[in-house]
C-alpha cells in the first residue's frame, strides 16, 4: 500500500477498533437510534455514547439529523454496510471457531 493509503487504514480501523463504538454500530445498522436510545440499547451513560459518537461523526462513518429536540444517528450505508458484510462472509468463511481465529482470542 500507499504510505498516504496507509495512514488512512491506520485512522480509519483504529477509530472502529473501540468495542462501544463498535457495539453503536451494529446497534445502528438495526435502525437509527438517539444517543439516548443508544445508551439504553448498550448500557452505558449517555455521555460515554456521546463521546464515542464524536469520531464516527468526524468521519463520516454515521451521520446525524435533527428531529424536533433529538438528534437521530444512522450509519454511512454506503461505507459501513459493505464493510461489515465483507467481514461476516469472511469469517464465516475463513475463521473457525466462531471467528477466534486470533492469536491471543479467547
Amino acid at each position: 500500500m500507499k504510505p498516504a493509503i496507509t495512514n488512512i487504514c491506520y485512522r480509519f480501523f483504529t477509530n472502529l477498533s473501540n468495542p462501544t463504538r463498535l457495539a453503536a454500530l451494529e446497534q445502528l445498522m438495526e435502525k437509527p437510534m438517539s444517543v439516548n436510545e443508544l445508551a439504553t440499547a448498550l448500557g452505558q451513560e449517555q455521555s460515554m455514547i456521546s463521546h464515542n459518537l464524536k469520531p464516527l461523526l468526524q468521519c463520516n462513518l454515521i451521520l446525524v439529523k435533527r428531529e424536533g429536540k433529538n438528534h437521530i444517528y444512522t450509519i454511512n450505508e454506503e461505507t459501513l454496510r459493505p464493510i461489515f458484510t465483507a467481514i461476516e462472509n469472511h469469517a464465516s468463511k475463513f475463521c473457525p471457531m466462531d471467528g477466534k481465529c486470533l492469536k491471543g482470542e479467547n
